[in-house]
C-alpha cells in the first residue's frame, strides 16, 4: 500500500483513476477545487476529498506530509479553456509547479509523475513524433506544460522518482465526463444528433482511452526507479485522421451521416509511442471504437443526460460561468 497525492484527482482522468487505485489498496488523497462537483468520487475509507487550491502552498504542506507518491493531474487544461484567461491559466498551470516539486521533495515524497502533454510538440512532418525531438508549442497551455517539464528534470535524485508523461488526447466514459475531445465530441453527435460535423478532416489525432491512461499510472507505481527516473513517455496509440476517428464512430453507432466542411484548423499532431514500449512494456489495450462503445453504454444507461446543454462537460462553458480566481 502507498500513500498518493493527486492533484485534480476530480478531473476527467482522476474519476477513473482514483478508484482503481483505491482497489489496489492504495491509500488515495485527492487536492481539487472540485467544481465539477466531489460526486465524481467514490466514498470510501482509504479516500481522502479535499476541495483546496494547489496555489495554496501552506495546504501543500499540510496534504504531502506522509505521502509516497504525488500525481500531478491538476491545470487548466485545453486550448480554449486556457485562452479565456491566459492569467488564470498561468496562475494554475505553471507558477504553482515548482513549489509543488520543492514541498513534495521537502516532504519526503518518492515518487512524481507529471502529466504533461503531447501537444508540447507542435506540428512535426516528420511522420514519428518522439521524445528526443525538439518542443515547439504553439499555444501557451503548451508552452507551460513544456516549462514545466523543465523545471521537474532539476529535481530527480536517488530519493525521488520523477516521471513525465505525455498523453495523447484522451477518450472514452469517465463519471467526470468531458464531451469537448474528438473522440468522445463525435460520438455525442452521432447518437444524439444523427450526424457527425468534420471540419477538415485530414487532421491526425492521437488518441488514448481513458481506462490506458489510467493503467499506466497504475503501472508507473509499481516499475523500478532506474525504468522510468527522470524519464519522459509519450502515451498514444494509434495516430488516425479526423475523418478516419468518424468512420469508427459510425462503425459503433450506426447508420449516421458524416458531413465534411472546410476549416482553418489545419493542426495536425501526431506521436510515437515506441519508447515507451520498449522501456516499460505499455503497450494500449483498448481502441477507439471500444471507447465509443463504452460512450454509447452510457448514453443508453441514462448517465449523461443533457449532452449539448449542461455545461459541466464542457470546460469552456464551465469557466465562462464559474468566478474562478
Amino acid at each position: 500500500m502507498k500513500n498518493i497525492l493527486i492533484t485534480g484527482g476530480a478531473g476527467y482522468v482522476g474519476a477513473v483513476l482514483v478508484p482503481k487505485l483505491l482497489n489496489l489498496g492504495h491509500k488515495i488523497t485527492v487536492i481539487d477545487l472540485m467544481i465539477y462537483g466531489e460526486q465524481v468520487l467514490p466514498n470510501h475509507n482509504n479516500l481522502t476529498k479535499v476541495e483546496g487550491d494547489i496555489r495554496d502552498q501552506e495546504l501543500l504542506r499540510k496534504y504531502l506530509a506522509n505521502q509516497d507518491v504525488v500525481i500531478h493531474l491538476a491545470c487548466i487544461s485545453n486550448d480554449p479553456s486556457f485562452e479565456l484567461n491566459p492569467e488564470l491559466g498561468k496562475s494554475i498551470n505553471l507558477d504553482p509547479f515548482e513549489p509543488l516539486v520543492k514541498i513534495s521533495k521537502e516532504s519526503g515524497v518518492n515518487q512524481f509523475i507529471y502529466a504533461s502533454s503531447a501537444s508540447v510538440y507542435g506540428i512535426k512532418d516528420t511522420p514519428e513524433v518522439t521524445e528526443d525531438m525538439e518542443l515547439e508549442p504553439l499555444t501557451d497551455y503548451s508552452i507551460f506544460k513544456a516549462e514545466c517539464e523543465k523545471i521537474l528534470a532539476k529535481y530527480p535524485s536517488d530519493s525521488f522518482t520523477c516521471t513525465t508523461v505525455r498523453p495523447a488526447t484522451v477518450c472514452g466514459y469517465s463519471p467526470r465526463l468531458r464531451l469537448d475531445l474528438t473522440v468522445n465530441i463525435l460520438t455525442n453527435f452521432a447518437i444524439n444528433k444523427g450526424f457527425i460535423k468534420v471540419f477538415g478532416g485530414n487532421q491526425k489525432r492521437p488518441n488514448l482511452h481513458v481506462e490506458d491512461m489510467t493503467d499506466l499510472y497504475c503501472q508507473l507505481l509499481e516499475l523500478p526507479k532506474d525504468k522510468i527516473n527522470g524519464k519522459i513517455f509519450n502515451a498514444g496509440y494509434e495516430n488516425f485522421t479526423v475523418l478516419e476517428i468518424a468512420n469508427m464512430v459510425k462503425n459503433v453507432v450506426g447508420d449516421v451521416d458524416i458531413k465534411i466542411e472546410p476549416t482553418n484548423d489545419n493542426r495536425s499532431y501526431h506521436i510515437s509511442s515506441e519508447y515507451i514500449k520498449n522501456e516499460i512494456g505499455f503497450v494500449p489495450k483498448h481502441s477507439i471504437e471500444d471507447a465509443v462503445r463504452d460512450l454509447k453504454k452510457a448514453f443508453e444507461a441514462g448517465l449523461i443526460p443533457d449532452s449539448f446543454e449542461d455545461e459541466k462537460y464542457f470546460n469552456v462553458k464551465l469557466m465562462q460561468n464559474i468566478e474562478l480566481k
